[in-house]
């Protein structure tokens, strides 16, 4: 969980991947329908402004064979309290290219694909297979996936300077129908990453040995391996009045001494046959990484340094809420099924141990006001199946 991707922060891939923890425990052996699913993504929090299209269009060849592909921008606008303390505001594009493949044999479904991500000064490709295979006449679902990531990191404006990432993500799923109105399922994920895992732009901060009551900054120094473990427990109980719950509960560990518990829960309930509202609510704290520090006390204290605030103490609530319009056999020529649906995420977090160096006001280093901010995650899609 407290993994950030470049382009989009941490908080934000929590935001969208909420959808995704909604369908896990769902799968089936069905290869997806033919459509075209346009999104806009908004985030605005922290500072932080990113913004920007998503096309997803999925096209069968045959009744085996599924062919998707995914183009997604996030427009970034940065001047977050990170920003503010060592640097100047800045814009920049990410633009994200997928391709995949879904082969269905019997109660089996074969996933693979490939995704390339784009900025000024990061690039990124993966590779990734996974396996669904059914069980029981359905009643159990076993998904197994692995994926590889090879990442460049750079520096915008500094040619010579490039250093290299690798990722393993492994993968491990199972879904259970319990009774005709409830499922339950768990999911645990292995992440290993090897090789510059820092952002090469953030810094650190220690006490001036000049002066007492001021500090100075240095680049801030990573290990070069991390591995990270999660589990996630998911239930979804569907109600007698076209209405259902569900809960789940996720722990994260990693080899920085990072550990996090995620709990949420949502309802849906079907107004009519057309009109659909959903809401949810998502607690989330995580402990400091081992050698996170707002304030160090002198030049290289120890062999790694970070000060990113995503590696600090920190909790965190999510309130969400939307609405979904569906409409079957459409009078559309050549369209089956459109749906339409606006979600908002207001998310909050408060930060234990990072401190706000821009606050205004005289401040000895390390008694700064503890830093929080607010956030709106604004998501609108349309679907058209064909």
């Amino acid at each position: 969980m407290a993994v950030t991707e470049r382009g989009r922060p941490l908080l934000l891939l929590w935001a969208l991947s909420a959808l995704l923890a909604v369908a896990s425990p769902l799968s089936a052996a069905t290869l997806p329908v033919d459509n075209v699913d346009v999104l806009y993504h908004r985030y605005d929090g922290g500072g932080m402004v990113i913004d920007g299209p998503s096309v997803l269009v999925r096209k069968s060849a045959g009744p085996q064979v599924s062919l998707s592909g995914q183009y997604y921008v996030d427009s970034v606008s940065a001047a977050s309290v990170d920003v503010l303390a060592t640097a100047s505001p800045y814009t920049e594009e990410r633009t994200e290219f997928t391709f995949g493949i879904d082969y269905l044999h019997e109660d089996s479904i074969l996933s693979l694909g490939f995704t390339n991500s784009s900025e000024n000064d990061y690039e990124a490709n993966t590779v990734y297979f996974s396996v669904s295979q059914e069980f029981f006449g359905g009643m159990s679902t076993l998904t197994m996936g692995y994926a590889q990531g090879w990442d460049e990191v750079g520096i915008f404006g500094n040619d010579s300077f490039s250093e290299d990432a690798d990722r393993r993500n492994y993968q491990l799923g199972l879904s259970q129908v319990i009774t005709r109105n409830s499922l339950v399922g768990v999911d645990l994920e292995v992440v290993t990453d090897e090789g510059f895992l820092q952002n090469p732009y953030r810094q650190n901060r220690y006490i001036d040995p000049n002066d007492s009551s001021a500090f100075l900054y240095q680049p801030e120094r990573y290990p070069e391996t991390r591995t990270s473990t999660s589990v996630a427990f998911r239930a979804l109980y569907y109600l007698p009045y076209r209405a259902s719950i569900r809960a789940e509960y996720r722990y994260f560990s990693d080899t920085w001494g990072i550990n996090a518990h995620t709990i949420e829960l949502g309802y849906v309930h079907g107004l009519n046959q057309h009109w659909t509202l959903e809401g949810s609510i998502r607690y989330y704290d995580q402990s400091e990484a081992d050698f996170y520090g707002d304030l160090f006390p002198f030049e290289n204290s120890q062999t790694h340094l970070g000060r990113d605030k995503e590696l600090s103490s920190l909790s965190g609530t999510t309130l969400a809420a939307g609405a979904v319009y569906e409409w079957r056999q459409t009078s559309l020529p050549g369209i089956d099924r459109l749906q339409f649906s606006l979600l908002l995420d207001w998310l909050n977090f408060d930060y234990d141990n990072f401190r706000d160096v821009t606050a205004s006001g005289n401040y000895l280093p390390g008694e700064e006001p503890l830093y929080s901010f607010d956030a709106l995650v604004t998501r609108a899609s349309l679907i058209l199946e064909y």
